[in-house]
């Protein structure tokens, strides 16, 4: 079941998740600053390190431009816990094990791998407003340079 995309002037899914060491942390507590949301499938993979680690790398210009970013995944808050200690991830990692946040963002369902069609994760970014509202969504973003074309949209 895959759940509606989302597009720009929609309003961002509130959620709840644990982070990395089992605090809660609410889009809705962010409210009045922009978020990055993104997607990934799974911690301590390839792109999903790349990807990461690109959003590090940028923290600092970003939180200059007043992003804050979280990214989600389904895996547990403890392999989320590894997964930030080993690559020194400067952000917080939520655990979205029963993919309820990803379905409601339209990040989980019928996607193509390798030719085949699976169901997963699909790697998606969002960037929602001060307002709660969606300013940009992307779907199916490649791990690599995924980043880099994002701060080029924000102009950070």
């Amino acid at each position: 079941m895959t759940g509606k995309r989302l597009e720009p002037g929609d309003e961002a899914p509130d959620f709840t998740l644990p982070d990395a060491d089992g605090n809660l942390v609410s889009l809705s507590s962010l409210r009045g600053q922009r978020v990055i949301v993104y997607f990934y499938p799974a911690a301590m993979t390839p792109g999903c390190t790349k990807e990461a680690c690109d959003f590090s790398d940028s923290m600092p210009d970003l939180q200059s431009a007043g992003l804050s970013v979280l990214g989600i995944s389904p895996d547990a808050p403890a392999k989320l816990a590894k997964f930030r200690e080993k690559e020194g991830i400067t952000f917080p990692l939520l655990s979205d094990p029963d993919r309820s946040v990803l379905s409601a963002y339209g990040a989980y369902g019928e996607k193509m791998n390798y030719g085949k069609k699976t169901t997963g994760v699909i790697r998606s970014t969002f960037v929602v407003g001060a307002d709660g509202k969606v300013e940009k969504a992307y779907y199916g973003v490649k791990a690599t340079g995924h980043v880099g074309r994002l701060r080029a949209d924000l102009g950070v």
